[in-house]
């Protein structure tokens, strides 16, 4: 018995010698290999890595990328995208092609090249946008014209306007055929509908501010948010060069500049044309006639007059066209609301020595002659430019077709200049 103990005892030391032995070879097969062994055995881990990224998106191995995102820090230093006017986005491009979006300063949006991967390391604060965006619900209705100018409109699948809302007929035709379906108004969203039609991003006008719970909705099931901030900017063309943001989003910045391009030529032109008028008229510049004063207004149902402030787009538009605006100091400058409501006796005060007047159909439709005007305000009938036929109205879709402004300027020229075809303006009958 105890010798076969000792037998036990001998094989088990034999083996922890046989062992220790196997291990010393190993150990200096491996170093005498040294570092090219080392660097091969790393080359094949890699290819073997490469390999299964190829797996995953055969689509990244067929052009030579790699699968693996790219780190946030490593994209490169970004160029600023320049714009002309436009004031409350900036856009700036890194070398591989991503493009970051801020709006008004605050919200920002990574835009990330098809093909290519969000990077690695992303703030918790930016929000990505794959491009060509798709599947967007678009509640901005003056947006829908700037994807029409990019033909983008396949892009929006979801709108907040129903189809008799617009006055657009291409959209309208779209709606209609099922292309772009209605998925309730920005304050009060079908979330089913949305995360059925996989919606990618939701294009929000300044109201959602009014709704925060709905914003917060949507960003929790991952819809980013951007809100339409155009309405905020200083010069009408500013808000025509939110086009080139859009065509970031869509993949289409040539049609972008071609089209924001276009209305900057018509403004360049009337300001030429004005500019040659007044070296035509001669003599000491101040003893000149004044530029003829206009009235942009429309009869609230009450009877108040409601008026653009000073500050707001249209006016600015007036002065750009050759004229001036009636009311010269109306309303807070650092007030983002566009009109104000006076008492139709102020109004009179102010107005009734216009050159001209502009009735504003948007709310309550288009008006035909000069009766169904002072029918709704009997004191209409004594202000100059009715008296000198002068009255005009805009058409319904002014502000619907946001992309126009340049030809919305041009129009309130011709008006000044009393000759030319007007597409947003016609004169109203005597």
């Amino acid at each position: 018995m105890l010798f076969g103990k000792a037998k036990k005892i001998s094989n088990l030391c034999g083996g922890i010698l046989c062992a220790a032995v196997l291990l010393l070879c190993v150990t200096a097969c491996g170093a005498s290999a040294g570092p090219e062994r080392t660097e091969d055995s790393r080359a094949a881990q890699e290819t073997g890595g490469a390999a299964e990224a190829a797996q995953d998106n055969p689509e990244a191995a067929a052009d030579g990328r790699s699968a693996e995102a790219p780190a946030w820090e490593m994209l490169g230093d970004p160029e600023r995208i320049p714009l002309s006017y436009a004031e409350q986005f900036t856009m700036d491009r890194y070398p591989q092609g991503y493009v970051l979006i801020t709006v008004a300063g605050r919200d920002k949006f990574l835009v990330v090249p098809e093909g290519l991967e969000a990077p690695a390391g992303l703030d918790g604060d930016i929000a990505v946008i794959g491009q060509p965006a798709e599947n967007i619900y678009l509640a901005a209705s003056a947006v829908m014209d700037m994807f029409r100018a990019l033909d983008a409109l396949p892009a929006v699948r979801l709108s907040g306007t129903e189809a008799e809302g617009w006055c657009m007929e291409e959209v309208t035709a779209a709606m209609e055929a099922g292309d772009i379906l209605y998925a309730g108004k920005y304050s009060a969203p079908d979330y089913e509908l949305l995360l059925s039609e996989d919606c990618r991003l939701a294009v929000e006008n300044l109201m959602i501010d009014h709704s925060p719970e709905v914003r917060e909705k949507l960003e929790s099931f991952g819809i980013p948010v951007l809100v339409d901030y155009s309405s905020y900017e200083s010069h009408p063309l500013g808000r025509v060069e939110w086009v080139k943001l859009y065509g970031v989003l869509t993949g289409r910045e040539a049609e972008a500049e071609a089209a924001f391009a276009e209305q900057e030529r018509i403004l360049r032109e009337i300001e030429a044309e004005t500019a040659q008028r007044g070296t035509t008229a001669g003599g000491d510049s101040a003893a000149q006639a004044e530029p003829p004063t206009v009235a942009f207004f429309y009869i609230t149902t009450n009877g108040a007059a409601n008026v653009r402030k000073s500050s707001d787009y249209i006016p600015k538009m007036i002065g750009l066209a050759g004229g001036t605006y009636i009311f010269e100091d109306l309303g807070e400058e650092d007030s983002h609301s566009s009109s104000i409501t006076m008492q139709i006796e102020e109004f009179y005060r102010t107005a009734k020595d216009a050159d001209y007047l502009i009735y504003n159909s948007t709310i309550d439709g288009e008006l035909a002659t000069v009766d169904e005007l002072t029918d709704k305000c009997a004191l209409l009938q004594d202000f100059r430019a009715v008296r000198e036929g002068h009255v005009y109205c805009t058409t319904k879709n002014l502000y619907q077709e946001s992309m126009a402004i340049g030809v919305m300027i041009e129009d309130m020229h011709k008006m000044l200049a009393g000759s030319g075809d007007m597409r947003y303006l016609y004169r109203l009958e005597d």
